[in-house]
């Protein structure tokens, strides 16, 4: 019988797509900002 591994938890599958995500984020964060010329925190209305 084969072992199915977890996919949640620390372990690398989750963490590499944790990583990916985060960088997606940021990278439309920061298209966003340059195309309408307002910071993250602007465009949410917290500034």
């Amino acid at each position: 019988m084969e072992e199915q591994k977890s996919k949640f938890g620390f372990v690398p599958f989750a963490e590499t797509w944790n990583g990916r995500l985060a960088m997606l984020g940021l990278a439309i964060g920061f298209a966003t900002e340059l195309m309408t010329g307002k910071g993250i925190l602007e465009q949410l209305g917290l500034m």
